[in-house]
């Protein structure tokens, strides 16, 4: 038994790493059997700061990841011991004439965008420092799932810019416009228990198991119709903000996009069979 277990493990990491796909030097997808894609940060010399490259590279994985329809969550990771990202290249920055930055803003902003506009659920595992734009792509995320060692922030102000990666909008929808002021004018720093508190982060693990923990959150999440999570996110994610007329009517034509679906047939019938539903995924 012990032996077999071990070729099970052995066919498994195979498995994994046959399934990913790398998009440029820094960026890796990894298809899980779950039904979930992993999509991870590797650029370790550089504490995955996101340089121009790096940026093209996760847009171009998130373009590829909102078309396949048998991915049903995303989990953002690192591979990097002691953080998740410190933010925008500063070095490269630096070297930038203002023409250059000009033109290397949409390139910035495609990479937040894509992480934002991933049709499917998406979870974010933070560990070590996640600062300025490395934060604002975990915010970019429906749910973060942080380890103890995490420390996150918006310091942005003190390098004299502001947060540029949707920081200064998703932030205060997690926590309320005061404190997101307060975070982002002191350009403050958050440990993990404070950020927990705050509402920062939404899950708090174990030093060391914020992947596999949001890999498991992921796993629990893709066991439920691909189609009414789509849905489900689109209606949250419209609604937000709107008066709740408006947003029951976004909640009712999402209703509508998945009530006549081959997901919600399925669903009621393995209900009254008792039995796990095997979702068509439309």
């Amino acid at each position: 038994m012990p032996e077999q277990a071990d070729d099970q493990r052995d066919q498994d990491q195979q498995g994994d790493q046959d399934s990913t796909r790398r998009f440029g030097e820094y960026v890796a997808v990894r298809r899980h059997a779950t039904y979930v894609a992993e999509l991870s940060l590797d650029r370790p010399k550089a504490m995955n700061a996101v340089s121009s490259g790096m940026a093209r590279s996760i847009a171009a994985a998130c373009q590829a990841l909102a078309a396949d329809r048998d991915v049903r969550v995303v989990v953002l990771t690192s591979t990097h011991e002691r953080a998740f990202c410190v933010g925008a290249d500063l070095k490269e920055r630096n070297s930038l004439t203002d023409a250059e930055l000009v033109r290397q803003r949409p390139v910035a902003r495609a990479a937040y965008t894509g992480v934002l506009e991933l049709p499917m659920p998406t979870v974010a595992a933070v560990h070590g420092y996640a600062l300025g734009g490395g934060f604002e792509l975990a915010l970019a995320c429906d749910l973060i799932v942080a380890d103890g060692t995490a420390v996150v922030g918006l310091p942005e102000v003190s390098v004299g810019v502001i947060p540029g990666g949707g920081g200064t909008q998703l932030l205060p929808r997690r926590v309320g416009a005061a404190r997101a002021a307060e975070l982002i004018f002191s350009a403050r720093r958050v440990a993990a228990g404070e950020a927990r508190e705050l509402g920062l982060v939404d899950v708090l693990v174990d030093e060391g198991s914020d992947r596999t923990e949001a890999l498991a959150l992921a796993a629990r999440i893709a066991g439920n119709s691909p189609v009414g999570l789509r849905a489900a996110k689109r209606a949250l994610r419209l609604g937000h903000g709107l008066d709740l007329r408006a947003g029951l009517e976004i909640e009712d034509a999402a209703w509508r996009s998945v009530a006549f679906s081959g997901d919600r047939a399925e669903g009621v019938a393995a209900f009254n069979e008792k039995r796990h539903p095997q979702w068509p995924g439309e």
